[in-house]
């Protein structure tokens, strides 16, 4: 059993300008601010490249069944191949070893407009609640991708 996870982000930029941003690290850093992390490090090797991101976040909001599994902070990381410009294979580390998210990322101008797109396999191999803890996983993945999506905006207008 799994859960995917499909989030469109549409800039109204040109493709090139949203590519330079996804391979900005302070861009990276910044959408790690706004999902509140008190520790946090980008290392972007380049678009096409590679992209790490490492954070740590307090598990506020946590429903109590999932904090044993999760403890008071978790730490992600997330890493990102770029074949081209314009597509990567997304791995991404809750810091909890019965948790897996994989995915990708797709880019495409249409028109005046580019669209990101990242999509992400979650499964949770926990016996009874894992269901459960998948679409918790899935809204908090969306949340944090609705915040992504904000600050690329911003960096985009400028």
């Amino acid at each position: 059993m799994s859960t995917t996870v499909t989030f469109d982000m549409t800039y109204d930029a040109p493709l090139a300008a949203v590519t330079s941003m996804l391979a900005d690290p302070a861009y990276r850093e910044a959408i790690c601010d706004a999902q509140h992390a008190t520790s946090r490090s980008a290392s972007i090797s380049g678009i096409p490249g590679t992209v790490d991101i490492s954070f740590t976040q307090q598990t506020a909001g946590v429903p109590s069944f999932a904090k044993k599994f999760v403890g008071s902070t978790i730490t992600v990381r997330q890493h990102e191949t770029w074949s081209t410009a314009n597509a990567a294979t997304l791995d991404i580390d809750a810091g909890v070893p019965i948790a897996a998210i994989v995915g990708s990322v797709a880019v495409a101008e249409r028109g005046v407009q580019t669209v990101e797109t990242v999509t992400m396999q979650i499964t949770v191999k926990v016996p009874l609640v894992g269901g459960k803890l998948e679409g918790l996983v899935a809204d908090m993945m969306r949340k944090g991708l609705t915040k992504e999506y904000r600050v690329g905006k911003a960096y985009l207008a400028g």
